[in-house]
């Protein structure tokens, strides 16, 4: 499992930058000009403030999507559902052994 990439942006500049797209949209002909517009201003790329913007927006329940808890919540189930799936497993062929160990003592006697 590979490590997530530490924030380039800190929650500061983030959240500036949301705060700056809903502030200023209205003074853009499209939203995508806008994000641009800001995108270049605070030095990132515009498909991550656009990113960052749907995120705040389904935070605000602006948008349809999971929220950041929802997420970490959902990260964490299928964590433990692989782990289970894991441990099913193991215990699947412990008991498949000890059975088979079973039925060859009983023929050796």
């Amino acid at each position: 499992m590979t490590k997530p990439a530490s924030p380039k942006y800190a929650p500061e500049i983030r959240d500036s930058a949301v705060r700056m797209m809903f502030e200023h949209a209205g003074e853009h002909a499209s939203r995508r000009a806008a994000i641009g517009s800001i995108a270049t201003k605070i030095r990132c790329n515009p498909e991550t403030l656009r990113g960052w913007v749907r995120q705040a927006e389904r935070e605000q329940g602006k948008q349809p999507g999971p929220t950041m808890d929802e997420q970490n919540r959902i990260k964490v189930v299928e964590r433990e559902v692989r782990e289970l799936c894991q441990s099913n497993e193991i215990l699947r062929k412990s008991s498949a052994y000890f059975a088979q160990a079973e039925l060859d003592r009983r023929f050796e006697n």
